[in-house]
């Protein structure tokens, strides 16, 4: 096959398209230099990995905070801390980030390097050969085989399957699960791959992210054919139940749209994370104050010693003849600048009030929380085989202060496993359920359903329809229920997937499944088939069908998809009679406007439509299906037409929507379908907790108003007594005057009221201005209902509170529909449900059911918060009360920045001595069972009130750490004020005692005890006594051997026995009162707890 290559640069778009040459790799890539098909998704090489990574790191304000003030402690004259000990702190978070993006940059490198060394045969001198995917060019040509993953982005020339079609299954790409056909053009199909006569061009599109559609055009043996999505693969599919494909390169590796579609969704930050800013920034209030007060008290005490400062330590002008350094001039600097360095020298000492360790803290706890929501049992779907995924560890804390919850109903609130109930037939109602007998006709006899007549089948079919599909008649109810059967047979995607072992199944079709890119065509298949309108076969030219045993083979000379401005798909079908029908099915707001006028078709719409209100109202999803013979003149209009859209590059899916739209008008109404999506268990009792918990739920569907109702009803989102307020707006103007008139309304109505709200109507709100009055409308009801919403409707009412409001919102789907709404709000969580796994992909969380909601946010998001909030709050404490115990000490020494403690005291201080309890109670510590916080769905609400994190309880925690650091400092003064000790001696008391009381404060407040709490809390006060004792080991430090000759006298220990009763008693006093005549919610139930566990320890004889 030779390529007529003229004109090759003409035609529409040429200018904005690529040239791929077919089995020409060097032309097309000497031409156009396309990248190679290396892949890379690592962050570092070897090179860039140190500057790389310490500039990502950096963004992180502290650290810039804490590498300023390791500098600063470089310089002599600031030296307070060694300057390998000043290091150490940084270094140390530096280096622990470092290694862990290391290591997952390594697994990247490594997966790289395994997919780039893949082979898989390509055409190279007349016949395949293996070469490796690295160095696959575009323009190749490429073979694939059976349950192989496609390596490139390739157009299909043929496949083993002799009319061209091809299986392939797309999870890696979009997380589906079904199978999706892929066809060859006829006219490449039967392509000798031998020789050199593979040749041809392709002229398409630029690359980019869109996975769902393509559009080019081939040209072959002066023949141009047009190339949609259905006729290429994508890198990351793999090729199911077809025994090779062929195909050539026309996107290869950075360039394919896989890795296009590689970018992390937009990361989230907590909302206590936010907060927490806030009071870090008084905390740097506080060190600038301190470091200030030091530095003028230092000016102060250097001018009153003006005089005398030749003769004092450290400040004379040289040393001693008989010092260290005999007649050495002293490097003193004069009063100003002194000052200055005193006021450095105190942001070095005083560094820790930032609490840098905080944030490794928060990484590992987050950490540990995730992997216990992971492990939890009562989250596990065993139907899906699903258990809870964390995806993102940021946000865990969120979960505790969800105010409004977004859900999609479809999968989300329903199960999506769809099953064929009722069926209206030329204006007659059929009933398909075992459950609910039902009338042929409005005044008819009751039937009695039967069940389908294939074998395998479990749909239960109307024997009235059953019996009138096999009259032997020709009346016009009779072909309108043949016609009715053949669309939902034809019209779809559905793939039949043949599993016979014989040829006598085979013929009997019992064997047959079928897989669609949606469960509703899925349904609707099966239901054909329970008729005996079996599909079968289905290529890119034909579909066969069985049809009570006679075979029919029908060519399809065009398919219109669906798409969500027209709201339907049709196909063009020739039968074997020549006749040529339209068969068109989709959403009654789309048919019922484009059918033919006459008094017979106005009839069975009136009927038809009372159904589908009918239907509705019972919560089933409704299709129409309408038919119409085309002329031989309709024919090659549309044809032309057509075919003009399909090989056109510009505005292809314009002029197919065009084209669609001439066929489908004036049609033949044939009746209408309604599907049972059932609720999935437990959502009625989810969403009753959660509205007792304070949290609002709205429900986010594109399903017709009444389905939507009804459901709604069924899962008690509304109740009977609630007052409904609908608004379907057709204009602007309409929506302008409908709210005012909706707010109004709202102040007559006593009790609960519901907005419900069409698609429609958003469009000229959301776009409109209008929102403001929406918003205000919205927040007054306690539902809202929005109906017939397209994807980014749904992200922008969930922008719509998250941007006026500082609640916090999650949404929750199962589709890629509502990626743009889980991405959008503070929380997304994803159902693994049956519409792929697109929504999981994009979520920080993920689950099995919806049910599992109520545990989330009760359980662990109340848990979560619990814990975060105190981590944050004790963190603070824990390092302020330090610095404050060294600020006293300041004050008393003259206001020189010298310090009591060892260098390496002060640092294992937040790393090494009070780190791991830290950890474990923000893991472990829970203030209620998980069985009282669902009881109690109201203690939930504590987290909208923040009780435990919020700017109250941070002054007083600052009061508190300024109380106790003052009974450090001072009990030992005091006790000591006779002696002789050192101040070395000093130092390690108040090492020792900072540890015992920061550990005994936390214990204090711990609600559960396991063994890892003491260990970790009892354990640490052992492992800072064992450090103590090696550093006053070490001959070359200042405080060598302080311990072993305090730890001899009492008063060592009862210093620190007054210091822990005198700074904790006000807490302890102040604890008591509060809980004793102002207890809160979460107390109230604690207590209720305990003694609900002491009545089952001793019996209830002893409690009355």
């Amino acid at each position: 096959m030779q390529l007529n290559n003229h004109n090759t640069h003409n035609g529409p778009a040429s200018h904005n398209s690529r040239l791929v040459y077919i089995n020409n790799p060097q032309r097309t890539n000497e031409e156009y230099e396309f990248t190679g098909n290396k892949i890379t998704t690592s962050k570092y090489t070897i090179f860039s990995f140190l500057p790389k990574n310490l500039f990502i790191q950096f963004h992180r304000v502290a650290y810039v905070y804490f590498l300023v003030i390791a500098a600063l402690n470089q310089l002599p004259p600031l030296a307070v801390f060694g300057r390998t000990v000043s290091l150490f702190p940084l270094l140390f978070v530096l280096t622990v980030t470092a290694i862990k993006d290391g290591y997952e940059d390594w697994r990247r490198h490594r997966s790289d390097r395994n997919e780039n060394n893949k082979e898989s045969p390509v055409f190279q001198i007349g016949k395949f050969r293996p070469k490796r995917w690295k160095d696959i060019q575009v323009g190749e040509v490429v073979k694939v085989c059976a349950d192989e993953a496609i390596p490139c982005d390739m157009v299909l020339l043929g496949t083993s399957d002799p009319s061209g079609v091809a299986y392939i299954q797309t999870m890696n790409l979009d997380g589906e699960s079904n199978l999706k056909t892929r066809y060859a053009r006829q006219e490449t199909c039967f392509m000798p791959f031998d020789g050199d006569l593979i040749s041809g061009v392709i002229r398409c599109e630029q690359p980019n992210r869109n996975i769902y559609e393509f559009t080019a055009t081939m040209e072959m043996n002066a023949q141009k054919m047009s190339l949609s999505q259905s006729n290429i693969i994508l890198r990351g599919c793999q090729v199911k139940n077809t025994e090779w494909v062929v195909g050539v390169v026309v996107y290869a590796g950075q360039e394919t749209k896989a890795m296009l579609n590689s970018a992390v969704s937009p990361s989230k930050r907590s909302k206590l994370e936010q907060q927490m800013n806030k009071e870090t920034i008084w905390l740097s209030v506080f060190l600038f104050v301190l470091c200030l007060v030091v530095a003028i008290g230092m000016c102060l005490w250097l001018i009153r010693h003006e005089q005398q400062i030749d003769t004092l330590p450290y400040y004379r002008k040289s040393y001693s003849i008989k010092g260290k350094f005999p007649g050495k001039p002293y490097k003193y600097y004069g009063i100003p600048m002194e000052t200055f360095f005193a006021f450095l020298s105190s942001i070095i000492v005083f560094q820790i009030m930032i609490p840098i360790s905080l944030y490794i803290t928060m990484e590992l706890v987050r950490l540990g929380q995730s992997y216990f929501m992971i492990e939890d049992k009562h989250m596990y779907d065993s139907s899906t085989n699903s258990r809870f995924q964390c995806r993102s560890l940021n946000i865990n804390e969120d979960l505790g202060q969800i105010r409004y919850v977004f859900s999609d109903k479809t999968g989300t609130l329903t199960e999506n496993k769809m099953e064929f109930r009722k069926a209206s037939v030329f204006g007659k109602n059929y009933c398909n359920s075992s459950m609910v007998a039902c009338a042929t006709q409005d005044n008819a006899e009751i039937t009695e359903p039967a069940k389908g007549k294939n074998p395998k089948s479990d749909v239960i079919v109307d024997p009235g329809l059953m019996g009138l599909l096999h009259k032997e008649i020709d009346g016009d109810e009779r072909i309108a229920a043949h016609e009715f059967f053949l669309t939902l047979a034809a019209c779809n995607t559905v793939i039949p997937i043949n599993n016979q072992t014989n040829s006598i199944e085979t013929e009997l079709h019992q064997d047959l499944d079928y897989q669609g890119e949606s469960p509703d065509e899925q349904a609707l298949v099966a239901a054909a088939r329970a008729y005996g309108y079996i599909l079968f076969e289905r290529t890119s030219g034909h579909i066969a069908l069985d049809v009570n045993g006679k075979k029919l083979r029908l060519d399809v000379l065009g398919l219109h998809e669906f798409d969500s401005v027209r709201k339907r798909m049709s196909v063009v079908i020739r039968f074997p009679d020549n006749n040529v029908k339209v068969l068109v099915k989709g959403a009654d707001t789309s048919i019922l406007t484009i059918l033919r006028k006459g008094h017979d078709n106005d009839n069975i719409t009136l009927a038809t439509h009372h159904h589908l209100t009918e239907y509705s109202s019972l919560g089933l999803r409704t299709l129409v299906l309408a038919a119409k013979d085309l002329t031989n003149e309709e024919l090659e209009k549309w044809q032309l037409m057509y075919e003009d859209a399909t090989t056109s590059l510009a505005d292809r899916s314009l002029k197919l929507r065009e084209t669609a739209l001439f066929v489908e008008s004036n049609l033949r109404l044939l009746g209408a379908t309604g599907i049972e999506d059932k609720l999935q268990e437990g959502v009625p009792e989810t969403i009753e907790c959660l509205r007792q918990a304070g949290v609002k739920v709205w429900v986010l569907t594109g399903d017709k108003q009444e389905t939507a109702i009804s459901i709604a009803l069924s899962c008690k989102l509304l109740t009977p007594d609630m007052h409904q307020i609908i608004i379907n707006g057709t204009s602007e103007s309409e929506c302008k005057t409908l709210l005012p008139e909706a707010k109004t309304e709202i102040l007559t109505v006593d009790g609960s009221v519901a907005l419900i709200i069409d698609g429609n109507s958003l469009v000229y709100i959301l776009e409109r201005d209008l929102e403001s009055e929406l918003f205000e409308l919205a927040t007054s009801c306690s539902v809202v209902l929005c109906c017939r919403v397209a994807p980014l409707q749904k992200a922008g009412i969930v922008d719509l509170i998250k941007s006026r409001t500082d609640d916090m919102t999650l949404a929750i789907g199962d589709g890629a529909n509502d990626v743009s709404m889980i991405q959008m709000a503070d929380v997304g969580v994803g159902i693994c449900g049956q519409e792929g796994r697109q929504a999981v992909m994009a979520s920080d969380f993920a689950m099995g059911q919806f049910r599992f909601l109520r545990r989330l946010l009760l359980v662990h998001g109340h848990w979560n918060y619990q814990r975060m909030g105190y981590l944050v709050l004790y963190n603070f404490y824990r390092n302020a009360v330090f610095v404050f115990m060294l600020f006293w000490y300041i004050l008393c020494a003259a206001f020189s920045t010298t310090s009591a403690l060892t260098d390496w005291s002060s640092v294992f201080y937040s790393v090494i001595y009070t780190s791991l309890p830290t950890i474990i109670v923000g893991i472990l510590d829970k203030d209620l069972s998980h069985k009282t916080l669902l009881k109690y769905p109201k203690l939930y609400e504590a987290g909208h009130r923040h009780e435990s994190y919020n700017s109250f309880l941070f002054w007083i925690m600052m009061a508190d750490t300024i109380w106790q650091s003052l009974v450090l400092f001072c009990v030992p003064r005091f006790v000591y004020k006779e002696s002789t000790i050192d101040i070395w001696s000093m130092g390690s008391l108040w090492t020792v005692a900072v540890v015992i009381l920061v550990n005994i404060h936390l214990a204090m407040d711990v609600q559960r005890w396991v063994v890892y709490t003491h260990a970790s809390i009892w354990g640490s006060v052992a492992l800072t006594f064992a450090c103590v004792v090696v550093l006053d080991s070490i001959p070359v430090f200042p405080n060598y051997g302080t311990i072993y000759e305090l730890a001899k006298q009492p008063t060592y220990w009862l210093s620190i026995l007054l210091i822990i009763v005198a700074a904790l008693l006000p807490r302890f006093i102040t604890k008591s009162l509060h809980r004793m005549f102002w207890a809160s919610d979460i107390q109230i139930a604690r207590e209720a707890e305990i003694l609900r566990k002491k009545r089952l320890f001793y019996g209830p004889w002893k409690w009355r």
